[in-house]
């Protein structure tokens, strides 16, 4: 078989969620404030107001829009049939599964497409990872689902030499596989969930980071094996988990000028719009 440069096979796959349950980018907030607990240390996050920084370039690059649908509801069809592949077709057994149906529904994929991707026949498809270096030094790191790794890498090697990426060993190494719990922004009792509030319940829980963005529901990091206690628990203080999963989150970050910028979103662009791409990760400071 020939080699991939730096893709490799991968395993995913969890008991609870997996890292494709979000299809935008994993956005590195621009403000973190350090509080302390006589037991832990908890990180709360907020980004800076869109427009204000180079960051409001890279935050639009979140994934298909409404006119990029049927992309989406491609990709989910996919990430079904292949779990349904390693865990069955019953949601109630398979926790995998019951995540990524959360997701359907939250991108109003119709019931009748998931019903038909759950049973329909089951996939060949595979997980790999690919490490790129884009413009400026900065690391994307691409989860891909595929049934045909050297169409996909041929695909991926043009999209890579038209925008300016290579592929790059070692890559993998900028990057942490958390555990990530979403919950909305309001709880069970349609409060508002405020940052402090957030915050509180996080030392509660037992998770390690609260990050709170722009027009997004509050995001609760994890040690991965914590992400089952830490999602239970947030449910059991009144919270509504809207998913519960994997990603991987920058340790290494690159500032990038107002050119690099530019190069990076176009090429995030072109790689999220491939049909085989299901996240990209990124380390932009």
């Amino acid at each position: 078989m020939p080699k991939w440069g730096a893709w490799s096979l991968a395993n995913p796959v969890m008991s609870v969620g997996c890292i494709y349950t979000r299809l935008s980018p994993l956005l590195r907030p621009s403000r973190v404030m350090l509080f302390h607990h006589p037991s832990c240390a908890i990180h709360a996050s907020s980004a800076t107001l869109a427009g204000h920084n180079k960051w409001s370039k890279v935050k639009n690059v979140k994934g298909p829009k409404d006119a990029a649908r049927s992309l989406v509801f491609q990709k989910l069809t996919m990430m079904i049939r292949f779990a349904v592949k390693e865990g069955g077709s019953n949601p109630q057994l398979n926790t995998n599964l019951a995540n990524i149906i959360e997701v359907c529904r939250r991108k109003n994929m119709p019931k009748g497409s998931i019903e038909t991707a759950i049973s329909g026949e089951k996939t060949k498809s595979i997980y790999h990872f690919c490490g790129i270096r884009g413009p400026g030094g900065s690391s994307l790191y691409v989860e891909i689902l595929t049934d045909n790794l050297k169409r996909t890498s041929n695909e991926i090697r043009y999209l890579l030499n038209k925008n300016g990426g290579s592929i790059t060993e070692g890559i993998h190494n900028h990057f942490e596989k958390k555990g990530v719990v979403i919950v909305s922004k309001e709880d069970k009792s349609n409060n508002p969930v405020s940052l402090d509030r957030a915050l509180d319940l996080a030392i509660e829980a037992g998770a390690e980071d609260v990050q709170e963005e722009e027009e997004e529901d509050e995001k609760f990091i994890s040690a991965v094996s914590t992400l089952h206690q830490v999602r239970e628990k947030l449910e059991s203080l009144g919270l509504c988990s809207l998913s519960a999963g994997l990603e991987f989150i920058p340790v290494v970050h690159a500032q990038l000028s107002d050119a690099e910028m530019e190069g990076t979103v176009k090429l995030l662009q072109a790689l999220e719009n491939h049909v085989d791409v299901v996240r990209v990760y990124n380390n932009i400071a």
